[in-house]
């Protein structure tokens, strides 16, 4: 690979100090665990890949997890000093760094300050503290406006709020009162998500053991709007489905995603795109561990995207932004006319009200939005 490249790079800290209910993300409890080591073989993993992969330049990182946050000051300190001696990260770009309310110090936020972390991302979900016992949080609705007061007073500007609408037993007026102490906070950045069911959680075993209700997909389909019309009257822009921001404030690691550019991952399950290769490293720690202890690459999969996979994710990566896709950029990525690849779909979706077509771009129409993952099947090629 050409070193004069850009290419992004996410971390993952598998580490918490409690399971969330509806959490299928690769982590682990942070008790009992050689987080010392984990993080040592994760640099030594950065570094042999800069040998494999070299690049000259980083926009963007972020730490994610697990809960990043849940390291000690110290920790951390070895974590970022490592990340910004190997990775060729310059202080104009984005470094984002997770966390959960409550576990962030005065200390730790110090550390993170020192070493150019200049992004937080405060995994929230609702204010509402009965639901927050209820999906097996540990943090308070109090605590949120304790941390990020204490951010302000470290000086981080760039902040943005995770919630999870349509959870057990919410209400449209529990997601109204969690929606206004959100935007009272008055933050650049908000993202909002519907609970997904996933297999080997606590909240799948439940719903198939009659034990738990979730909201039908009419009242997601409500609540979505809500949060739509809430982001929208504090002038906040849905750059991305799921994703509002105000101007100038857009995640662009998470930009780096769905414009499908390329990025490292590093740590225990992280996935990466390098070359028109996905790589996966191994979940478990233990077996991410063992290979780096050999000075080996922990990976434990790639796939060689075709041209048609290639296509097909520009597709349905990029429709998720509201701007869309150029179709004069997909012809020149990919050399070829995009009316002979998807003029025929584009036309059926714009018949059909899903889509629209604005100065040459492709958009999801608000119609397209509800049923995104329907329209997004529709560029796929079939072989």
């Amino acid at each position: 690979m050409p070193n004069n490249k850009k290419i992004s790079a996410y971390l993952h800290i598998p580490f918490c100090e409690h399971i969330c209910y509806y959490c299928d993300f690769n982590k682990v409890f942070l008790e009992g665990q050689p987080v010392d080591e984990y993080i040592q073989l994760l640099l030594k993993e950065i570094a042999l890949t800069q040998e494999s992969y070299p690049v000259k330049e980083i926009p963007t990182i972020y730490i994610g997890g697990g809960t990043p946050s849940s390291l000690s000051a110290k920790q951390l300190e070895v974590l970022l000093d490592g990340v910004r001696t190997l990775l060729p990260y310059h202080e104009e770009g984005e470094f984002t760094m997770e966390a959960n309310p409550g576990d962030l110090t005065a200390e730790k936020m110090s550390v993170m300050k020192s070493f150019g972390v200049n992004r937080i991302s405060l995994g929230v979900q609702t204010f509402d503290n009965r639901l927050l016992k209820k999906i097996g949080r540990k943090h308070t609705a109090e605590q949120v406006f304790e941390t990020v007061n204490l951010l302000k007073q470290q000086h981080f500007e760039n902040i943005s709020l995770d919630l999870i609408y349509a959870l057990p037993t919410q209400t449209m007026e529990s997601l109204d009162e969690t929606l206004d102490l959100a935007l009272s906070l008055d933050l650049p950045h908000y993202s909002l998500y519907s609970l997904i069911l996933e297999n080997k959680t606590q909240f799948m075993n439940w719903v198939r053991k009659g034990k738990l209700e979730l909201p039908n997909e009419d009242v997601q389909a409500d609540m979505f709007a809500r949060t739509i019309e809430k982001m929208n009257e504090k002038k906040l822009f849905q750059y991305e489905i799921s994703n509002f921001a105000k101007a100038g404030f857009e995640s662009k690691h998470n930009l780096v995603y769905w414009n499908n550019e390329h990025y490292y991952g590093f740590g225990a399950g992280a996935s990466g795109y390098l070359e028109n290769v996905r790589l996966r490293n191994h979940g478990p720690i233990q077996h991410y561990m063992t290979p780096l202890r050999k000075g080996e690459l922990p990976i434990l999969e790639k796939e060689h995207l075709t041209r048609e996979n290639q296509m097909e994710e520009e597709m349905f990566l990029g429709l998720r932004k509201r701007s869309g896709i150029s179709k004069k950029k997909f012809s020149e990525k990919f050399n070829v006319s995009f009316e002979e690849i998807y003029g025929e779909v584009t036309r059926k979706l714009i018949q059909q009200g899903l889509i629209e077509e604005k100065e040459g771009f492709l958009v999801l129409t608000e119609r397209g939005l509800y049923v995104g993952n329907t329209v997004f099947e529709e560029f796929l090629l079939l072989d």
